[in-house]
């Protein structure tokens, strides 16, 4: 996966906007203020790509255990988030499951109020 296909894949989901809230490098996407998905792009560049997604806590575990390339999110909650090293062992059809995942878990978490401005927009 290529950094123009995780870029584009996650800015075009509904509602979904890009920052760099903690530095230059660490570009965040977050629907309805919240973040998604993060990614150090000096890694990109350097040819070591990860990328940290929310995940269910039960199945985080199980991805763990399935996958020497999903870890525990990195700077992150150990119990909501995984950093997946991106073209390692973890298709990247799977990654953008992964990625369908974590988005619709904080959609989810949004108002009823929110969820809809963002469906309707």
């Amino acid at each position: 996966m290529t950094i123009d296909v995780y870029y584009d894949y996650c800015l075009n989901k509904k509602g979904v906007t890009e920052h760099f809230p903690f530095d230059e490098d660490t570009l965040v996407f977050k629907v309805g203020g919240k973040m998604f998905a993060l990614s150090s792009l000096q890694e990109w560049e350097n040819g070591t790509p990860s990328a940290n997604l929310k995940c269910d806590p039960e199945w985080a575990l199980e991805l763990r255990g399935q996958y020497d390339d999903i870890q525990p999110g990195y700077h992150m909650s150990k119990i909501h988030w995984n950093t997946i090293k991106i073209n390692g062992s973890v298709p990247d059809v799977f990654v953008k499951e992964l990625i369908d995942h974590s988005y619709d878990l904080v959609f989810k978490s949004l108002t009823k109020k929110q969820q809809q401005e963002i469906a309707e927009s």
